[in-house]
C-alpha cells in the first residue's frame, strides 16, 4: 500500500480552519509546511498537539512517519496517531491501520489493521475502505470475525485503547 500523500496534512488541516478562527501559531505551522519549512511547522504544531488538537496530532503522526523536519520516527508517528485517532480523527485512524499493516512502530497485526481500515472506512476515508478490502483476502474468516469483533468494542469504548 502507498504512503499517504503529504498534501493531505494540509488539505485537512485547512479544512477544519474554514471558517473558524484559529491561533496565530496554528497559522505559521500551515504557512511553513506548505513551504516545505518542515522544522518551524513542527515547532509552532506541537504544543497545539500537546494540548490536544486531533488535526495537527495527526498531522505531527504524519510529519514522523515521513521524516519531515525530523529523523523518520515511527514510534513517535504512532503515539501521534494514537492520540488523534483516539479522538476520532479518521485520517489517524487510518494511518494506525497502515502502521499495524506494516509492523511500523507497532507489532504487525492484520487484524487491528482491519480494525482501524473498517473505523476509518466508516467514517468516509476512501482509501481505508480500499486497503480494507485487499486485507479480506489475506484473512481466514475467523480472524475476519476477531477484527469486526475487536472494531465494536473499540467504538464501544469511543476509540480509547484500541
Amino acid at each position: 500500500m502507498k504512503r499517504f500523500l503529504p498534501a493531505l496534512i494540509v488539505f485537512t488541516l485547512l479544512l477544519k480552519n474554514v471558517g473558524v478562527s484559529r491561533s496565530a501559531d496554528f497559522q505559521k505551522g500551515v504557512e511553513a509546511y506548505n513551504k516545505s519549512d518542515y522544522v518551524t511547522a513542527l515547532r509552532e504544531w506541537t504544543p497545539l498537539a500537546e494540548q490536544g488538537d486531533a488535526d495537527v496530532q495527526y498531522s505531527l503522526g504524519m510529519m514522523h512517519d515521513l521524516g519531515q523536519g525530523v529523523r523518520q520516527n515511527y514510534i513517535a508517528a504512532v503515539k501521534w496517531y494514537k492520540l488523534a485517532a483516539e479522538q476520532g480523527q479518521a485520517n489517524a485512524q487510518a494511518a494506525l491501520g497502515q502502521m499495524h499493516q506494516n509492523g511500523e512502530g507497532v507489532p504487525k497485526d492484520l487484524i487491528r489493521a482491519h480494525m482501524w481500515f473498517h473505523i476509518a472506512a466508516t467514517a468516509g476515508v476512501k482509501y481505508a475502505d480500499e486497503a480494507r478490502e485487499i486485507l479480506v483476502k489475506r484473512l481466514s474468516p475467523s480472524e475476519i470475525e476477531k477484527a469486526q469483533n475487536l472494531t465494536r468494542e473499540c467504538v464501544r469504548k469511543k476509540y480509547k485503547g484500541c
